[in-house]
């Protein structure tokens, strides 16, 4: 069960209710976790296009340390997000989301005061190290309506692509005025500004476990044995293992190619990815209002195999590239709304903290596997290597997607009830969670409402009104 500060939520199927889309405090959260959010992918992007030019300057510089350097902060956020996650469950999101910030800013400071790679290499996994992706994602899940779930976590995924791009165009900039180290020195100190948003701005939630009796250990092998979350955290694996590895090929094909310098990269990136958000949103509006989850995420990795095909017969062609980026792109956002949304809904309440930190793992690892894959291959197959191992793996991964099961969608309601404290409202949230049906309660003592997460087939609705103040 959870509670939080504040909410405002109508249901549906309950007398003198209707539904509503997402609302203003939903809203309101998901901008500012999408910030956060963005801030930590920002600490991973913005150096991508400038770092290798100025690591030339430092002591003990070679190749592989530089690589190490870019890769140190992926590494350690693979590691760290599942005990981040499970932390999250257990001292709450907040906190663990302030600590992770303020170890992010620490990594920033070593990385800005750097004068040899080691310290920088130091620096960056110290970044990487504030692992908050997973407690980000939890909190979203935590604030928001089931039904408004892909919404959420589809302004999520396109932080993720929007920092990417943005991050193209604004690293070689901020290079030109401060320099990397100054690149360093605002993401810490925008970092330490978000640990007031989130302290602040954020509503807070206060998790009330169904179960206390298990432990972390127990909590984290349920998650490794649901079959079907696993599917996710694979199919999340592939997508960042396949950007990545295109983007160690892609800045030199399309010098090639299209005659581009690297700092004009942007020109094209951009209305590419513009136009694929563009083609993207119908599908995502109708996976979530038909329920047809499995098809639209089949089709999407079918797309995504199709860019790659384009790429490996056609990326020395103009209309080969622009193409090939537009289906990717399209693809890659559906996909990126659709994956954490499904491991919301699909992992249990009380570990969701948990299974999304395996989610953020297993993105966070294919990102540094396809790093090294495709630098690997380009040096010994060349781009063609490259996009065989991506149509490979997407296929292996369209599989796996094959063999899911449909998602079961739960419902969520809203009654508004009479309560005074936060401890009267965790009372009566434990009696909403005890009525046949209701698989979660949340109840806001501020404004006199709780939210309940419903399957509608086994709902005692006759018990559920009696809650309920007119």
């Amino acid at each position: 069960m959870l509670l939080y500060g504040r909410s405002t939520i109508i249901a549906k199927g309950i007398p003198g209710l209707k539904s509503n889309p997402m609302n203003s405090l939903e809203r309101r959260a998901v901008a500012l976790l999408a910030s956060i959010y963005a801030l930590r992918m920002a600490g991973l992007f913005l150096i991508l296009p400038v770092f290798a030019l100025y690591a030339t300057g430092l002591e003990g510089h070679t190749p592989l340390l530089i690589g190490i350097a870019i890769g140190a902060y992926g590494l350690s956020q693979a590691i760290l997000q599942i005990p981040f996650g499970m932390l999250s469950d257990h001292l709450g999101r907040k906190p663990v989301i302030a600590a992770g910030l303020l170890i992010f800013a620490v990594g920033s400071v070593i990385a800005a005061s750097a004068d040899s790679m080691w310290m920088v290499i130091g620096g960056r996994a110290m970044q990487g190290a504030g692992a908050i992706a997973a407690a980000i994602m939890a909190m979203v899940a935590d604030l928001t309506r089931e039904e408004q779930r892909s919404k959420a976590m589809a302004a999520i995924g396109m932080t993720i692509g929007a920092s990417f791009v943005l991050s193209l165009i604004l690293g070689p900039v901020l290079d030109g005025f401060i320099g990397v180290p100054g690149i360093f020195w605002l993401t810490g100190a925008l970092a330490l500004c978000a640990i007031g948003v989130i302290l602040f701005l954020v509503p807070t939630p206060v998790r009330i476990e169904r179960d206390r009796s298990r432990n972390l250990r127990d909590e984290f092998a349920r998650i490794l044995r649901d079959t079907q979350l696993l599917r996710l955290d694979a199919g999340i694996f592939v997508l960042h293992m396949v950007m990545t590895a295109m983007f160690v090929v892609l800045p030199g094909v399309i010098v090639q190619t299209l005659g581009l310098p690297a700092r004009a990269h942007w020109e094209l990136y951009l209305p590419v990815m513009l136009g694929g958000f563009a083609a993207m949103l119908p599908f995502l509006i109708y996976a979530n209002r038909k329920r047809v989850t499995r098809a639209v995420l089949a089709g999407s990795v079918a797309v995504l195999i199709a860019a790659q095909l384009v790429f490996l017969f056609g990326h020395a062609t103009h209309a080969g590239l622009i193409f090939g980026l537009w289906l990717f792109f399209a693809a890659f956002s559906l996909l990126e709304a659709m994956l954490p949304s499904l491991v919301s809904r699909l992992a249990p309440s009380e570990s969701k903290g948990a299974a999304i930190g395996v989610y953020s793992s297993s993105q966070f690892l294919g990102a540094f596997a396809g790093g090294a894959l495709g630098g690997l291959l380009l040096g010994k197959f060349g781009a063609i290597g490259v996009f065989v191992l991506t149509t490979t793996v997407l296929c292996t991964w369209l599989l796996l997607v094959f063999s899911m099961r449909e998602p079961h969608f739960l419902t969520t309601h809203q009654l508004h009830v009479t309560v005074q404290s936060t401890a009267q409202a965790e009372t009566l949230a434990r009696k909403l969670a005890a009525i046949s049906g209701v698989a979660e309660a949340i109840v806001i003592a501020e404004e006199g409402i709780a939210y309940l997460k419903v399957d509608t087939r086994t709902l005692d609705k006759k018990a559920l009104e009696s809650f309920s103040v007119s």
